[in-house]
């Protein structure tokens, strides 16, 4: 039997202003889908990621809760140059979404920077270092 990941589920409190961070991300999802309690979008490699309202959660897992503390998963998007990964962080800032880490020259060899999505989640930029 062989396991294939092939979707990333997101738990989100508000499908609009989730859908609108991940657009801000580059993500091409409809502009129609911001009503509905579930959303999928297939990324490069035919892996989906999805998106559920805790109502459509609480459907099937009465006593599902969120969970409490600090993020308990990640994604990381790509960017272009280091100065991309500045220049993102900044527009999502200014946009209203929280920075956890401002951009930095990572020990690693990445310009690295990490905002939280609407729910929390820790979504990190990153370019390597020329």
């Amino acid at each position: 039997m062989a396991l294939r990941l092939n979707v990333i589920g997101l738990v989100v409190a508000d499908m609009a202003r989730s859908l609108a961070f991940y657009r801000r991300l580059g993500l091409d999802v409809p502009a129609s889908e911001d009503g509905n309690p579930h959303v999928e979008h297939v990324l490069s490699g035919s892996v989906k990621l999805a998106w559920d309202t805790v109502a459509t959660i609480r459907s099937f897992d009465p006593e599902w809760t969120p969970p409490v503390g600090g993020g308990r998963m990640g994604l990381a998007f790509e960017c272009d140059s280091p100065a991309d990964v500045d220049k993102v962080h900044d527009e999502l800032v200014a946009a209203g979404y929280d920075s956890h880490k401002a951009p930095w020259d990572a020990f690693w060899g990445q310009r690295y920077a990490v905002v939280h999505d609407p729910d929390g989640n820790g979504i990190e930029l990153y370019a390597p270092l020329p």
